[in-house]
């Protein structure tokens, strides 16, 4: 009997990884690894169009797709909200079908609603792709493979060995959700979660972790360490008692990262709430792969767009 984690499937769209199957995954990250090491196509979209539809701000996001985009060689349309006919009234599915219309293929959209991705794509036409850039607190599949690379880049690729602990705000997090479906396509051997019991889901995000709200003793032994953001324009007041407190007790800093392994690494999908979330010596520390993460955003990104719009599926 075959396992669905082995069979590959074709990409119409990336909208989560979540059931993605594990040789696909490693599919992904061994093409961007390639793209990583320095090899671009430019030949690849030649004469695409692709169009990067963000309802919400984005500052990586945005940056290292629209760049993913242009070293495969496509036309790329970045997409204004605060300058569209969205301004007028005008849906997000009415925005896709007009842009779609002018013969634009793939769109890399964000959006603030859980769920609003995968109905646009419902809404688009068979040979479009549309690639989810986070949705609400629901998914973030293209921050999951940077990060699943970035992490395979430092530790191998035997997932078996490592204890991951991811810290912070996981209710609000969508990275969080990309990052976990990931870990355990990739057969992770332990994966902690720590945080405020206010902070942290109570449906199945966590099934198969370890979850605790200690985060000295959840930092011991652990191979990398993934700090989340501080969702506060999500949060409902009463969540933290305050940032003093929260840093007092989530946050990283140099002293407590000595818990971890010797070899740990650090990863914080960004922007970093400095002094919040992860102090400055952390961040910016020999075991930050912070900035690598960023980098690896463009390589990640190619090899999505290029296996859903190359003609390769």
């Amino acid at each position: 009997m075959t396992h669905l984690a082995d069979t590959p499937r074709a990409l119409q769209h990336l909208l989560t990884l979540e059931h993605l199957p594990r040789i696909q995954l490693i599919d992904l990250l061994d093409r961007a690894q390639h793209f990583a090491d320095g090899h671009d196509d430019r030949q690849a979209l030649a004469g695409t169009a692709i169009c990067t539809l963000f309802f919400e701000p984005s500052t990586r996001t945005r940056l290292s797709f629209q760049l993913a985009a242009q070293r495969l060689g496509a036309d790329v349309l970045n997409f204004d909200v605060s300058t569209s006919s969205t301004r007028k009234g005008e849906t997000a599915r009415d925005t896709l079908k007009t842009i779609e219309a002018m013969g634009v293929r793939g769109f890399i959209v964000r959006h603030q609603d859980d769920g609003a991705v995968a109905a646009l794509a419902e809404a688009a036409n068979p040979g479009t792709a549309l690639v989810n850039a986070g949705d609400g607190r629901s998914a973030h599949p293209t921050q999951g493979l940077l990060d699943m690379l970035t992490l395979r880049q430092a530790k191998g690729d035997d997932f078996s060995r490592l204890k991951v602990l991811i810290v912070g705000d996981v209710l609000h997090s969508r990275v969080a959700r990309s990052d976990l479906h990931a870990l355990r396509a990739l057969g992770t051997g332990e994966i902690r979660v720590c945080g405020p019991q206010t902070l942290l889901p109570d449906d199945a995000t966590l099934d198969g972790c370890s979850v605790g709200h200690d985060l000295d003793a959840a930092l011991d032994g652990v191979d990398a360490v993934m700090m989340l953001r501080l969702q506060r324009e999500r949060m409902d007041d009463g969540l933290i008692a305050s940032l003093d407190d929260y840093h007092r007790d989530y946050g990283l800093t140099a002293a407590r990262l000595g818990r971890a392994a010797a070899d740990a690494v650090v990863l914080h999908p960004g922007p970093i709430n400095r002094g919040i979330e992860i102090t400055d010596e952390v961040a910016d520390g020999p075991q930050s792969l912070v900035l690598r993460q960023v980098g690896n955003g463009v390589a990640a990104r190619m090899a999505v767009l290029e296996a859903l719009l190359s003609g390769n599926r």
